[in-house]
């Protein structure tokens, strides 16, 4: 099984940098995840719903440990979020164009965590589903 296939076989989700306004990128990954009926928790820490779906500030107050978590934030953001994940016990991260961090990949990579951070897009991919 591909990277890819790994993390979308997971059965609950998170997404860090879910927004509420549908114009932008996160918003469209959390609808995408949702969409295709994947559990999936929105992750912000500065909004409090999305679409009528609870926002959590941060994976440590999730209901559940997503298996997997796709990353849509800047990148010094997105080491803290990846930090988080290896606590939390995160299987698979993927981090969308944009929110690449070396540092956090080789952080995650060295806890075990099947990383995906080439460049490849989760919308396209679920687009093809």
């Amino acid at each position: 099984m591909s990277e890819i296939e790994t993390f979308l076989a997971a059965k609950t989700y998170a997404v860090a940098g879910a927004s509420a306004r549908t114009h932008k990128y996160g918003y469209k990954v959390f609808k995408a995840l949702l969409g295709s009926g994947r559990e999936t928790y929105p992750l912000n820490p500065i909004t409090e719903e999305i679409d009528g779906h609870k926002a959590y500030p941060r994976i440590a107050e999730l209901p559940v440990v997503p298996e997997s978590l796709s990353i849509i934030t800047p990148p010094e953001v997105t080491r803290q979020v990846v930090a988080d994940a290896i606590a939390a016990g995160v299987k698979s991260i993927w981090m969308q164009p944009g929110a690449e961090d070396a540092q956090a990949s080789e952080s995650a990579r060295e806890a075990g965590i099947l990383v995906i951070d080439d460049g490849a897009c989760v919308l396209v991919l679920l687009a093809r589903e």
